[in-house]
């Protein structure tokens, strides 16, 4: 399959069987993160190679509780080229200083 966009509908080879799923992320060009509807999980994310998706057109059964699962999802770090930790905060907001340092006693 060519370059996957995000929240395009594919279908996942996995261990012979081919599940609906929609991309949430292509961090890499080895790797994809999917949405997908396990059985006895619900929806959750894999990552799978971009050789093992197909590209599908037609709406599937599970694909709304997919896109549900994407939009509780956050997507923070993502564009540009740097980390995703860095944009991120820095820790909890309620602890801005470190500790002050503490006296022997004397």
């Amino acid at each position: 399959m060519e370059q996957t966009t995000d929240l395009e509908r594919v279908k996942v080879a996995d261990r012979g069987r081919e599940l609906d799923g929609i991309v949430f992320d292509a961090p890499s060009k080895s790797k994809v993160t999917v949405a997908v509807m396990d059985p006895t999980r619900g929806p959750v994310f894999r990552t799978a190679h971009p050789n093992t998706l197909t590209e599908r057109t037609e709406a599937g059964p599970d694909d709304r509780a997919l896109s549900m699962l994407i939009r509780r999802t956050w997507q923070g770090g993502r564009g540009g080229s740097a980390p995703s930790g860095a944009g991120a905060t820095r820790g909890q907001d309620g602890h801005t200083r470190a500790a002050m340092h503490r006296t022997t006693g004397k």
